[in-house]
């Protein structure tokens, strides 16, 4: 009996430690090309470059699916970024895809607002709060920018200013 115990106790530890080696090796493991890639973009979820958010997007690049100039808010600063990081020329800006920029902010003009709740279901951020049937706000600090709720506003009472004035 207490062999088996020495055993498995023994087994145990061995277990342990080659966990404890295994996980202190995978955290010093370099980001995938993936990560490194979403890292540059500005991260904000506007699907201007045609996919759902930065991620799927970064993903795309990395496996060679999407070129690396389709992100308005991202500029050619990060398209630059992208081909330094993956070793290719860069690639003037994809200007179809809109020109969100980080620079503004929506600016909801309240008096206008009538509470449909439309833009605030668009926000991928949640910058934007109100009750339905009552006035909607920006929370000036949390939008990106990305100008996904300028569309579903039925009485066009959202624009964009520039984010320090």
């Amino acid at each position: 009996m207490l062999i088996g115990i020495a055993v498995f106790v023994g087994l145990a530890a061995t277990l342990s430690t080659a966990l404890v080696v295994t996980a202190r090796m995978l955290g010093d493991a370099e980001p995938d090309v993936a990560d490194r890639i979403e890292a540059l973009l500005p991260r904000i979820q506007c699907a201007q470059c045609g996919y759902a958010g930065c991620r799927p997007y970064a993903e795309a690049i990395a496996a060679e699916r999407a070129a690396i100039n389709l992100c308005p808010p991202g500029g050619i600063e990060t398209v630059e970024k992208l081909a330094d990081l993956l070793g290719m020329e860069a690639a003037p800006l994809d200007k179809s895809r809109g020109d969100a920029s980080m620079d503004r902010v929506a600016r909801i003009e309240e008096s206008a607002c009538i509470g449909c709740n439309l833009c605030l279901r668009a926000c991928p951020v949640d910058a934007i709060v109100g009750i339905q049937q009552m006035m909607h706000t920006v929370l000036r600090s949390a939008c990106t920018g990305c100008e996904l709720c300028l569309p579903p506003c039925p009485v066009n009472c959202i624009d964009m200013v520039l984010r320090d004035a």
